[in-house]
């Protein structure tokens, strides 16, 4: 299957996105002082170990994607060029 240009960028930059949202919610997460995420005791609760979770697929996926794009531009290039 061939991407066009505009899906791949559009594949890339979201995979991108993705890693710049996700870290800073996951440095959020771990900094939080409002008690969702730790108990007073300074144990991991529920809601941390929940959000971990999605964090962790959101990068996988978000690498994914962008993985994609990457090589879709890739192959362009590499159709564009002269033999």
């Amino acid at each position: 299957m061939k991407l066009s240009r505009p899906l791949s960028w559009f594949l890339l930059v979201f995979g991108v996105w993705s890693w710049i949202v996700w870290i800073t919610f996951a440095k959020n997460l771990w900094a939080d002082a409002s008690g969702l995420a730790f108990d007073k005791a300074g144990d991991p609760t529920a809601y941390f170990w929940i959000h971990l979770l999605l964090t962790i697929v959101s990068f996988v996926l978000g690498t994914v994607v962008g993985a994609i794009g990457f090589r879709g531009l890739r192959a362009l290039r590499r159709a564009s060029l002269p033999v």
